[in-house]
Order: C-alpha cells, then sequence, then structure tokens
C-alpha cells in the first residue's frame, strides 16, 4: 500500500514544464510550425478572379441602364480618372467604329449595318432636319411677320418633302435587306427598318454614331 501511494505522489509532482518536454522528446509528433497539407492545388489568379466576379452579366438594354451599371461598377471596383478616361475612349472608339460589343441593342447585327450603308451611300434631304430646324429657331426671333410666315411656309414643305422621302427610302432599303438576307426576311419590317432609316438619314453625317462606312454614291456590299 505505501508503494502504490509513493508512485501516486511521484507521479503526482510531474509539473507541467516536465509533461511539456515530454511532448518535445516525443518524435512522432508534429512540430510547432507544422502545417498540414492542403490537399488541392492553388487556384490561380484567373480562377479566383472568376469566383469572386461571379457570372457575367448580360449587356445593357438602355442608355439608363449601362449609365447605371457604370455607376455601380465605379463604386465596387474605384479606379483612377486616368484609366476611366482611357476606357471611355476606347470603347467610343470601338462604338464610332461599328463593333457590335460596343453598340447599342438597337444598332447590332449585320442587318442594322447593311441599312446605315444604304442610308449612307446617299445624300438625303432629311439631312437638313436639324438645319432646318435652327433656322426655324432663328425666323422666330425676327421681330417681322412677313419673314415668319415665309419661314413657316418653307419649313412646312420641306416637313412634307422630307416625310414623302423617309416613306419611299424605308420601302426600298426594307426590299434590298430581305434580298440581301433571305433567311431573316420574315424577321425584317417594314416600319422598324424604315424608322431606322429616318433616324440615321435625320442625323448630321459627321454625327452618326457608328460613322460611315461608306461614301455617298459607293456602292453597298454586306460587310
Amino acid at each position: 500500500m505505501r508503494f502504490l501511494r509513493r508512485n501516486s505522489s511521484s507521479a503526482s509532482d510531474t509539473t507541467p514544464a516536465d509533461a511539456a518536454d515530454a511532448g518535445l522528446d516525443d518524435e512522432s509528433g508534429p512540430p510547432p510550425a507544422y502545417t498540414p497539407k492542403k490537399g488541392r492545388p492553388t487556384p490561380s489568379r484567373r480562377e479566383a478572379e472568376g469566383r469572386r466576379r461571379g457570372p457575367v452579366a448580360p449587356p445593357p438594354k438602355t442608355t439608363r441602364e449601362a449609365i447605371k451599371r457604370s455607376r455601380e461598377l465605379r463604386k465596387s471596383n474605384p479606379v483612377s480618372k486616368d484609366e476611366r478616361r482611357a476606357m471611355a475612349k476606347e470603347r467610343r472608339e470601338r462604338m464610332m467604329a461599328g463593333d457590335d460589343r460596343y453598340l447599342l441593342p438597337r444598332d447590332r447585327g449585320p442587318i442594322k449595318a447593311f441599312v446605315r450603308d444604304c442610308v449612307d451611300a446617299r445624300h438625303n434631304l432629311l439631312g437638313l432636319f436639324m438645319p432646318l430646324a435652327i433656322v426655324v429657331f432663328a425666323s422666330l426671333l425676327v421681330p417681322l411677320a412677313a419673314v415668319q410666315q415665309w419661314a413657316t411656309l418653307l419649313t412646312m414643305a420641306m416637313l412634307l418633302v422630307m416625310v414623302v422621302e423617309a416613306v419611299l427610302n424605308g420601302r426600298r432599303i426594307a426590299q434590298l435587306a430581305r434580298k440581301t438576307f433571305p433567311d431573316e426576311a420574315d424577321k425584317i419590317k417594314a416600319r422598324s427598318i424604315g424608322w431606322y432609316a429616318f433616324i440615321r438619314a435625320s442625323q448630321i453625317r459627321r454625327l452618326r454614331v457608328p460613322k460611315p462606312r461608306v461614301k455617298a454614291g459607293d456602292p453597298v456590299k454586306v460587310k
């Protein structure tokens, strides 16, 4: 009985330091700075960025949606002013060049590009629509009733001619588009093509977006 008591007392006399030393002397245990293996390779930077970004959002359908998305992107990923200017310049250049990835949905596709070429290949009276509006506004500032009357008559006559030209031009371009794209003839509507051609023709040639690819008088080809 005494022998057992001595052994229990000697075991209880062992200090925590001695137990720690005993643990260090044991070669079977891991060292203090041991790092276990992950069991999988380290992901690349591209994979990590893809997981962080998530799925790619669809392109914006309207200008408001594009502006809203750009603001959200600026808040989530702030960049310097120089970088924003460079990105905006690049987008502008590609949009003016007619890159479908940077155009609005209304301007995308080979059919819309063909319509733009048909409009740009001719001189249209609709191109005088904006200058005519400026002339009308200036005539209203003149305090002479005769000038205002003649300006009004001239404006009405010009608008009537422009409407007739727009209708004929829309029908002509719609027929050409159906012949050029027979597989998509069912999707080509004279009203939508005519309205798109009217909007394009009513703009000043230098201000058209995207820029004209053909000159006035050149033959129109599918590109």
